[in-house]
């Protein structure tokens, strides 16, 4: 994996537990609304992601029919303006979370994608390999690493809205 992808991944995550450090727990819980997430559940929505692309990639690499090479603008997922309904899969519980279990979860999937990621021998297989994005459609397995960070950057801004919107102080 090439040196900007894994700064990216880290760069991402650290300002995404940085939103969330200071909050209360009923802040992390608080809705803005009873159609929308809260941050808890934003983030947990983040971790299921990050398992479910854990084993895309895996299966992926495993498949020896798929082989698109054609890259995507996976840089759209940052366009707020076009909604994406979540998969089933990687839907929140509406359970109550405590802010440090979501950093725990956080760290638990992010440990989990580096280890899986440094299983991989030839690197060069995730541009040539690829399976389908519930988003994207058929996606290079390269380019399913580099959404996984620019998933999170489009939720870190969703998560400072829904901070405005329950009016969290700091």
């Amino acid at each position: 994996m090439n040196k900007l992808v894994n700064d990216n991944l880290y760069e991402t995550r650290n300002n995404l537990v940085k939103e969330i450090t200071l909050l209360s727990d009923t802040e992390l819980n608080r809705k803005p609304d009873m159609n929308m997430w809260s941050i808890a559940q934003v983030c947990h929505h983040l971790v299921l992601v990050e398992e479910a692309s854990i084993k895309a990639i895996a299966w992926g690499l495993k498949d020896n029919d798929r082989t698109s090479k054609e890259r995507k603008n996976i840089h759209l997922i940052l366009d707020r303006t076009k909604k994406i309904k979540a998969p089933k899969i990687v839907e929140p519980d509406e359970k109550l979370f405590e802010v440090p279990q979501i950093i725990d979860l956080l760290n638990e999937s992010r440990n989990k994608l580096m280890a899986f990621l440094s299983t991989i021998e030839d690197k060069a297989i995730l541009e040539e390999k690829s399976v389908k994005h519930p988003a994207l459609g058929e996606l290079p397995l390269d380019q399913w690493i580099e959404q996984i960070y620019l998933h999170e950057q489009r939720h870190i801004e969703q998560i400072k809205e829904i901070k405005l919107l329950i009016d969290v102080k700091h």
